[in-house]
């Protein structure tokens, strides 16, 4: 059975199919709606019901409570109609012209450059480009049905290879393969450009904090890459503004290509790098700070009323740190942007 939805306030009007998300149905039909791990955790694309029914689906209860619901709240990459609807949410325009592929892709280089992070070059035919945006993702599509998403850490200026940071989970379905049997030259299919973390409009009197845990650090690197690279062309280069990456890991050895990093803050004046370690070993003889990522952030911050907040990494960082810095140090809400990463097991769909 068909439901019509009409979405507010832009009056756009889809039709879903059965067994469709409206999140689905929203970019079969070329909607761009906000959204991240499509799985009811991070909550990115939750939206209002004005009019009709939906079945909420399965999703993180902390993400969807029951007020949440009584306030008429849906997550839409979970909810299906029951009746046709009216909907109000927020769509974004920057990527409502790019078109999501399926494509092939071969191996090109696999290189280890942490105890449990690899990453995976992956290239495309010759006569095919993957267009995106700095920070957006890609699934890997696995037997029976099965898909795993990671975000391109590669800029889209530099498309020629696409570059994956995979950490190995422990029974993670495709991060145990890469690790273990995966070779170069092999064939993948991949799914994309997918999600809705990437840089907004920025002023120079805007700054901007960016903030990763473990491998969050790929779409970050993507969106960082991208800012350099218009800045070296001219484009903006006096509007750019002062831009920090905090990078919280366990220990030292989890943090990789620091040599880049440390290029970034030679070459670029607005840029600033401050690593942050939870679990440091007395063999790291670590100077630096210490502790969660967004307590370290409002250790250096009395307030963030006035900045942008992007955020990627584990879920309970990113939670974390939108409700601290909104309600204690005045962000705003519509200044904060999230990629969750959540790990899947062998048995998750």
């Amino acid at each position: 059975m068909t439901h019509t939805i009409i979405i507010k306030p832009s009056e756009h009007v889809l039709k879903t199919v059965e067994g469709e998300t409206l999140l689905q149905a929203a970019l079969r039909e070329g909607i761009s709606l906000p959204y991240g791990c499509r799985n009811g955790s991070c909550g990115i694309c939750k939206g209002k019901i004005l009019e009709g029914d939906v079945d909420y689906g399965c999703y993180n209860e902390e993400t969807l409570t029951e007020e949440d619901k009584q306030n008429g709240m849906a997550l839409f990459c979970c909810a299906e109609p029951k009746s046709d609807l009216v909907v109000e949410c927020h769509e974004i325009s920057a990527i409502k012209d790019i078109e999501i592929k399926t494509l092939p892709a071969r191996v090109e280089k696999l290189e280890r450059i942490a105890s449990d992070v690899m990453i995976v070059s992956l290239k495309l035919p010759a006569n095919q480009r993957l267009q995106f945006l700095a920070g957006q993702y890609i699934d890997i599509l696995l037997k029976e049905g099965k898909r795993r998403s990671f975000s391109l850490a590669n800029a889209p200026h530099d498309d020629e290879v696409l570059q994956l940071h995979v950490r190995n989970y422990p029974g993670g379905l495709f991060t145990e393969y890469v690790f273990t049997q995966m070779k170069i030259k092999e064939i993948i299919r991949l799914e994309g450009p997918l999600g809705s973390f990437f840089l907004r409009d920025t002023s120079p009197d805007m700054p901007i904090i960016f903030l990763a845990s473990g491998t969050g650090f790929a779409p970050i690197k993507s969106i960082l890459e991208h800012v350099f690279h218009m800045e070296g062309s001219g484009d903006n280069t006096n509007n750019l503004p002062p831009m920090t990456l905090y990078w919280g890991v366990r220990t030292r050895a989890d943090l990789y290509l620091l040599d880049l990093i440390d290029q970034w803050q030679q070459q670029h004046k607005n840029f600033s790098f401050v690593p942050v370690l939870s679990d440091a070993l007395p063999e790291d003889n670590w100077k630096g700070r210490k502790g969660l990522i967004h307590e370290v952030v409002l250790e250096d911050y009395a307030t963030l009323e006035n900045h942008q907040v992007y955020a990627c990494g584990s879920p309970v960082m990113v939670k974390a740190a939108y409700q601290d810095f909104t309600t204690l140090r005045n962000l705003p809400k519509d200044g904060f942007f999230s990629d969750v990463f959540t790990p899947s097991v062998n048995n998750t769909p």
